[in-house]
């Protein structure tokens, strides 16, 4: 009777830690298999990036064209012309090139009276006030080549603070509230970052500060998953075949 009873638990037992190791398994696979699906996916985003950003810059109204028909405009090269109005910039904390400050997002007017903000570069912290680079702040009709950036739908992360409005530093980049801040209407509903072919009179702002290197550790992330999986299987394997030899062995079967 105590060996039937001993005989049924170690069958229980041997169920239970059966069925947690396929599970284990399970969601090690499949986590292995996603991180395989997301690097073709990042493979995939960073060629579209490259090809969007070899080809000759689009007008304004093509963009704004993809834009309405709900395309992807991220990273589409773009030419536009306006007149900046630097009392209303808006300041972007950034960190470029190891120095820590701000991008100048700064609404330009078009010939149609609507408005857009441009991303005219990288300004060292120090110079944050526009009258330290007062070179730099442009007037008259400027013509400008750049890269169109979406309009974020909210804030990308609860680890972002929050916009500071009450001293122009933003810490993601609502256009909502840069538009809302500065009094202006009609505004378009994406943004334009300079390429480095834009230069201003004293360097700064300083353009050409879009950043295009994506973070791609999608296949490290698969191996440690799979590696993990094929851990776990050793494992499972290794006191498998010590039970078998315990249970071979001559003590075993005196047992």
């Amino acid at each position: 009777m105590t060996t039937e009873i001993e005989t049924s638990r170690s069958s229980i037992r041997t169920i239970l830690t059966g069925t947690v190791v396929l599970f284990s398994l399970a969601i090690l696979l499949t986590l292995g298999t996603w991180q395989v699906e997301r690097l073709h996916w990042k493979e995939g985003l960073l060629a579209d990036i490259a090809e969007r950003r070899s080809r000759d810059p689009a007008p304004l109204s093509e963009i704004e064209q993809r834009a309405a028909a709900g395309d992807d405009i991220e990273y589409r090269r773009i030419a536009l012309s306006g007149t900046f109005d630097h009392t209303k910039e808006r300041h972007f904390f950034a960190t470029f090139e190891g120095r820590t400050g701000f991008y100048v997002y700064t609404p330009m007017t078009l010939a149609d009276g609507r408005k857009i903000f441009v991303n005219r570069g990288f300004v060292p912290y120090e110079m944050k006030e526009p009258a330290t680079r007062a070179a730099g702040e442009v007037f008259g009709e400027q013509a400008i080549t750049g890269y169109a950036r979406a309009k974020l739908s909210g804030k990308p992360s609860m680890l972002v603070p929050d916009n500071d409005l009450s001293k122009n530093i933003f810490y993601w980049k609502d256009l909502d509230a840069m538009a809302a801040s500065t009094g202006l209407s009609d505004v378009i509903s994406f943004f334009v970052d300079v390429d480095a072919s834009v230069t201003n009179p004293g360097g700064w702002p300083k353009g050409g500060v879009t950043q295009f290197e994506l973070p791609n550790n999608h296949l490290q992330y698969a191996a440690t998953w799979y590696g993990l999986a094929a851990a776990l299987l050793a494992v499972v394997f290794a006191m498998w075949w010590r039970s078998r030899k315990s249970a071979s062995s001559p003590a075993g079967e005196a047992r």
